[in-house]
């Protein structure tokens, strides 16, 4: 087993860049599982092995692991896990979405999502106030527990009329012994639909004119297809920008590395000066449009941003755990914030909650979230199952197969994260989920997500 494990390694390192990233992440993934007492998963319980003994000397690996430097060896924690970081639709941050990753690669990929330190790309904000909590009324779902024991599901809850009645974790044998009430989940996409939510704050105090208010005065985006277009386009993703962002189509974007870019460095790169055009409105799902509306919101809010967010998230949602949103290290004023998200899962229903309470309260936000649903647009694309619906409005999908007569705001993201609320009636579903595809890790969506917003639990 060492011996197969020490040829993984050394594949790693020497296959290409990428893979020598991932073996410096198995270094760091090996030392969690250490430090958090999961040594099954290790190499004689945690024995360290001489790395530097398996190579030749001078050869490129020896050379590339700084061998010279470590006279005595350098000792390294190795895992006992198969890990399949050899195959390409594993290989980068995220498992593709046609990939059937084996248990201990799932593993592997939730230290990913959830553990692994990401300071340089996101920022920790934390609780000053008391929480909200919730009340428990649990009911068992025998369907959803059989589910969870095959699927890439991490955690589900079902919230209805004041009460938590579903809460469940992966199974221990599965995923579960690595989670907790306090585990943190990465989303992108997640954290499109709460810039939407901080939006609508934004506008209410003051700070924008509304959902028709043109951006024309923030010079970042200016000589862009961008620039004079009206915020509720960015809402809804039709800003007519199909032909330089396709996210939709192939999962890549012809901006490049945007996320780890600030606005002025993408602007400068792709837009600004290259006789950019808006193309025809059409619903255009992609990243970029809400790290424009974030950027934007922060240049119009100013150096009050702090307290405007301190505002919604102790004062309004009452998160109970600190979260953490998305940051380049590049200066504010050239845009460098990013909708990225990490938060628990109850600290993600505190988020819906709130939503929904502003909605059925007819607050200012309220009637904001009212607007976003009146202007939503259709679709006329297939996206994942979980998260294909006929209309999005306002960075929310909208009208859910079979539910077109109830108001439900939902968020999707990749892996097959799911958080639907239903405003009316008073449900609220979020599911984190690690990974979903059409084959093995397809979830019954039908079951899980559609049939508890018909007539409820």
């Amino acid at each position: 087993m060492k011996k197969i494990l020490v040829i993984l390694f050394l594949s790693l390192l020497t296959s290409s860049n990428l893979f020598a990233s991932e073996a410096s992440n198995q270094n760091k993934f090996n030392q969690w599982l250490l430090k958090n007492g999961h040594t099954q998963y290790l190499e004689g319980g945690g024995a360290k092995v001489d790395i530097c003994a398996t190579f030749k000397k001078n050869s490129d690996a020896w050379l590339n692991e700084e061998c010279g430097n470590y006279p005595k060896g350098k000792m390294i924690t190795m895992n006992n896990l198969n890990i399949k970081l050899v195959n390409k639709a594993l290989s980068g941050t995220n498992i593709t979405y046609h990939a059937n990753p084996n248990l201990d690669t799932l593993i592997y990929y939730l230290w990913k999502y959830s553990y692994r330190d990401r300071g340089s790309h996101l920022k920790e904000f934390k609780p000053t106030n008391s929480s909200y909590d919730f009340k428990f009324n649990l009911i068992e779902d025998k369907f959803l527990k059989k589910q969870m024991k095959t699927k890439g599901i991490l955690s589900y809850l079902y919230y209805q009329d004041g009460e938590v009645l579903i809460d469940e974790f992966s199974p221990k044998e599965r995923l579960g012994e690595f989670l907790n009430n306090e585990t943190k989940f990465y989303s992108m996409s997640m954290g499109k639909s709460v810039t939407s939510y901080l939006l609508g704050h934004a506008i209410c105090d003051g700070y924008i004119d509304g959902v028709d208010a043109r951006v024309n005065d923030w010079p970042v985006i200016k000589d862009s297809l961008y620039h004079d277009q009206k915020l509720i386009n960015f809402l809804n993703m039709n800003t007519g920008d199909q032909k330089y962002i396709d996210e939709f189509e192939d999962g890549t974007s012809k901006l490049g590395a945007y996320e780890d870019e600030d606005i002025e460095t993408t602007m400068r790169a792709h837009f600004r000066n290259k006789n950019t055009k808006k193309s025809k409105d059409k619903y255009n799902y992609n990243g970029f449009v809400t790290q424009l509306i974030l950027n934007y919101m922060k240049f119009k809010i100013g150096e009050d941003y702090d307290k405007f967010y301190s505002k919604v998230f102790n004062d309004k949602i009452k998160i109970k755990n600190s979260i953490r949103y998305g940051y380049t290290s590049f200066q504010e004023e050239n845009g460098n914030g990013h909708p990225n998200i990490m938060a628990t899962r109850f600290d993600y229903l505190r988020i819906a909650k709130a939503i929904m309470d502003d909605y059925q309260n007819d607050t200012c936000v309220g009637k904001y979230l009212n607007e976003i649903h009146k202007r939503r647009i259709p679709k006329n694309v297939k996206e994942p199952l979980y998260n294909r619906t006929k209309s999005y409005g306002g960075q929310f999908h909208m009208d859910f197969p079979g539910l077109e007569d109830k108001i439900i705001f939902g968020m999707g993201g990749y892996g097959g994260n799911v958080i639907l609320i239903d405003m009316e009636n008073s449900r609220i579903l979020v599911i984190n989920s690690l990974h979903y595809n059409n084959s093995k890790y397809k979830y019954n969506h039908k079951k899980l997500i559609l049939d508890p917003f018909k007539k409820g639990k």
